[in-house]
């Protein structure tokens, strides 16, 4: 398949990693096959579907899904968005910015009834189906007012007033007749719709209600959610406030559920949460039970954290390091946010403390001795202390690591820039700002010595790098040098300038090659043994973001604010693969066993995963043209837009031959063929020792006609004058591959004899051609056809394998009889000479191909 056709000949989108909810209500069902909740979530076009008890995994148009998977109904008629939505029974309601509310029969996908309403009157903000009810909804309005409506006749039964105030919620309450509404002046009203009557009213002090849920098990509590993240707990007995869930999340309360006769409550919001809490302590206070959490801000940097690939590393926008597993969510662990003093933030909580680091700009990671101590160190966006984090602890490490030289003056602006840890896992090499490189000892958190006599460089250090076996120390800096360091004794050994200021730099250990990602959107790698510069990419058209090798440092991947991500080949030093996406990616990490790039893009909170279709079948990679254009490919994840062409993934279907000039084989199964010759010996050695026993009762079988493919014999009626003398000349009738013969004499075309010479097997092969002979009832000139079959076999170079076999066979049988014929003897020497030339163009190629490839084994390249 084309490259351009498919967006990107190595990668193909797998599926997104940290994704579980967004600022839509979230949905729960109970299954009563499995006797279990689960909870559906939107994030972005689709949703996800969890187990309650594990918790483990905008259009104009409304798509019903079966079993959560396939799409079985679409209802199209709205012209506005879609903002509500609520399934009625066999009916579906649903309202669109646009304050047409539309009623769907589920099945036949019509339209049951339209509702149009004045937006300056009536504007739908909420809706519910009474409990007991029949066939009425309840419409609540942005200016406060609710409607009755009898959806079957298509009357309006009931208008109440409201409170001056608009609808956010309504609820129904456990008690018949009795709903909760929730107003934006932050209300709570229960109300009586059979009576008309306030039973009880509640003031929240946060804002407007975004949700609210009632307790089923025995308890009157009701939860109300709040734009700042905080639930309310009332009681309804006392009518008072009982209780207060603060930061239940970071953002606005989306949805809150309790679950039916359970103490258990289901809360998500736009802060890319879903958490259970459970009540079981005194208070009526709820605990967190269960949660799925990922970034509540985009990542800013990720990094595969083990030789198994099975683990990301994320930094996020949010301050938190978390780690995403890619085999199955409930390995995924946060290791916290960033802060000073771990003590006070374990008091207070993160939103409360005052000494929390901003987020993490950049972070290294090892391995070797995470056992030990802490493996990963990471940079805070403007500050001048690096932060060590412990992976196997899930928190932040033990050492804030700053030198001593500036004496903790926080008013020179100087932060650090970039890290890296030797692959021993003993050391921290920390850059910086104002031209200074550290290294401190990942253990005790002790300075031990720095490069240069006063700095590294003279300008911000972009990148450090340390080899793999801790004999060097690469530094670049925005003074457009790259320096090349003796890691122990600090030396300075090598000097590069650069071409332009460097942006990042990025080694690879086993290789020894270090790309520069410079400020004129090029790239320049350096083998690190030869301290030359040995490729030179361009064609990026915005910032570079980010680079990542792949494992055997044959490719160089990378992303930049084009929207594009380009996969360079190091030996050939061409771009191989590019492809663009909807937003720009600003990190990547190529997995260490090579099955998953792994990204992170712009105003997206997931990780992105793309498996690597080198491992899975043959990619034939090209370099790519001047001017190649790149075509957008959707992120994984998300679903395929309805305009998408399906033309664009059909698979490539090879052609029979592709080129007149290539010699093709037949692909026919060697059984077929290679015992053409040695059929007797194989008759010979499966002759049965006794003849077969007849079974006592066999079976019924429909008859068949003897084939490879087959057939069932069409049953014979006798007819009644038919004579029971046997028919002579049934015996000699030809068969149909000698009419073919025949009739290709006269019109030279041996498709249909060689088309079914190829469905018979071995034992019809060797009768086709017994029976060509005169002494079986056969011709010399069908015999002499046979040899200008096999002549146009070799004239075409399709099916070579089998011309040499049927001719193989055919010399074997008639050798005799064909010498002491001219004419055949004529035809055969024309079949030789045909056999000789391509012989020989076959043995000239392979001949040349072993030359060139003795030649790249043995030549120092």
């Amino acid at each position: 398949m084309s490259v351009g056709k498919k967006g990107s000949a190595i990668f193909s989108g797998f599926r997104a990693l940290g994704l579980y909810s967004n600022h839509l209500a979230h949905v729960l069902r109970f299954h009563k096959k499995h006797r279990e909740f689960y909870v559906l979530t939107a994030v972005g076009q689709c949703f996800h579907t969890y187990n309650v008890s594990k918790v483990s995994t905008s259009d104009v148009i409304i798509y019903v899904f079966a079993s959560f998977i396939q799409v079985v109904h679409t209802y199209t008629g709205h012209q506005g968005d879609v903002h509500l939505l609520l399934p009625f029974g066999d009916h579906l309601i649903s309202v669109d910015k646009d304050n047409v509310v539309i009623i769907w029969d589920v099945e036949s996908e019509d339209t049951y009834l339209q509702i149009s309403y004045d937006k300056a009157s009536f504007e739908v903000s909420a809706l519910m189906h009474p409990s007991t009810y029949l066939n009425k909804i309840l419409f609540g309005s942005s200016q406060g007012s609710l409607q009755l409506w009898n959806i079957k006749s298509n009357k309006l039964l009931f208008t109440f007033p409201g409170w001056a105030s608009a609808v956010t919620v309504l609820q129904q309450t456990p008690a018949v007749d009795v709903v909760g509404v929730g107003l934006a002046s932050g209300q709570i009203i229960i109300h009586n719709i059979r009576c008309n009557e306030t039973l009880m009213k509640f003031q929240q002090d946060w804002g407007p209600v975004t949700a609210l849920s009632f307790r089923t098990d025995g308890h009157p509590i009701m939860a109300s959610g709040s734009p700042i993240g905080h639930i309310g707990l009332w009681d309804l007995e006392e009518k008072k406030l009982v209780s207060q869930m603060r930061d239940a999340h970071t953002t606005a309360i989306a949805g809150l559920t309790f679950l039916q006769n359970e103490p258990l409550l289901i809360t998500n919001g736009a802060d890319n949460a879903i958490r259970v809490w459970i009540f079981d302590v005194a208070g009526g206070d709820g605990r967190l039970l269960r949660h799925r959490t990922g970034h509540s801000a985009p990542p800013t940097k990720i990094k595969h954290n083990d030789q198994s690939g099975l683990n990301i590393l994320s930094a996020g926008q949010d301050g938190t390091l978390q780690s995403f597993s890619t085999v199955h969510e409930r390995f995924n662990k946060s290791l916290g946010h960033g802060t000073l003093n771990k003590t006070r933030a374990k008091k207070k909580g993160v939103t409360h403390d005052t000494a929390k680091l901003p987020a993490i700009t950049t972070f290294a990671s090892e391995t070797a001795r995470q056992s030990d101590w802490d493996g990963i160190i990471a940079c805070h966006r403007g500050f001048l202390v690096t932060t060590t984090w412990s992976y196997q602890k899930g928190s932040i490490g033990a050492h804030k690591l700053e030198p001593e030289r500036f004496n903790k003056n926080r008013s020179l602006n100087v932060h650090a820039t970039a890290v890296d840890i030797t692959s021993c896992g003993n050391f921290a090499v920390i850059a910086l700002s104002s031209g200074h490189i550290d290294v401190y000892n990942m253990q005790s958190g002790f300075h031990r010595g720095h490069y240069g006599k006063d700095k590294a460089h003279a300008g911000p250090v972009r990148g450090v790098s340390v080899d793999a076996l801790n004999q060097l120390t690469v530094s670049v800096g925005a003074d457009r040098l790259l320096k090349i360091w003796r890691f122990k004794s600090k030396e300075l050994l090598h000097t590069h300038s650069l071409p332009a200021a460097p942006a990042s730099s990025l080694l690879h250990r086993d290789s020894g090659m270090l790309a520069i990602a410079l400020d004129d959107f090029t790239i320049q790698i350096l083998d690190m043994e030869t301290r030359r510069a040995v490729r030179r990419f361009s064609g990026h058209r915005g910032q570079i973001n980010d680079m990542t090798f792949s494992p055997d440092g044959r490719w160089l991947i990378t992303a930049s604010m084009d929207c594009a991500i380009r996969t360079w080949d190091l030996p050939s030093g061409s771009l191989v693969d590019c492809f663009l996406v909807d937003a720009a990616a600003v990190s990547l990490s190529m997995s260490p066993t090579g099955n998953f790039l792994a990204s992170s893009h712009v105003d997206g909170l997931g990780i992105y995963l793309w498996s690597n279709n080198t491992l899975c079948s043959m990619v034939s990679l090209r370099p790519l043209s001047a001017d190649y254009e790149p075509t957008v490919i959707m992120l994984p994840g998300t679903c395929p837009s309805k305009d998408a062409d399906s033309s664009e993934m059909l698979e490539y279907i090879s052609p029979a031959q592709l080129d007149e000039h290539l010699v093709t084989l037949s692909l026919l199964p060697d059984s077929r063929w290679k015992n053409l010759l040695h059929l007797d010996i194989i008759k010979k050695k499966n002759k049965p020792k006794e003849p077969p026993k007849l079974p006592k009762a066999a079976p019924f079988f429909i008859p068949t006609i003897p084939g490879l493919v087959p057939q069932f014999a069409l049953p014979t009626t006798p007819s009644e004058d038919q004579s029971k003398v046997v028919n002579l000349g049934v015996l000699a009738q030809k068969s149909t591959f000698y009419l073919q013969l025949e009739n290709a004499l006269d019109n030279n075309s041996y498709e249909e004899p060689v088309k079914l010479l190829r469905e018979l097997g071995p034992s019809a092969i060797e009768t086709e051609l017994r029976a060509l002979s005169p002494d079986m009832g056969g011709e010399v000139r069908v015999m002499q056809s046979f040899l200008k079959m096999i002549s146009s076999i070799l004239q075409s170079k399709r099916d070579f394998d089998l011309a040499q076999a049927y001719l193989a066979l055919f010399l074997k049988l008639h050798l005799r009889f064909i010498a002491d014929q001219p004419e055949l003897m004529e035809e055969a020497e024309s079949v030789s000479a045909h056999l000789e030339e391509t012989w020989m163009s076959m043995q000239t190629l392979l001949n040349q191909n072993i030359c060139l490839l003795s030649y790249i084994k043995s030549a120092l390249l």
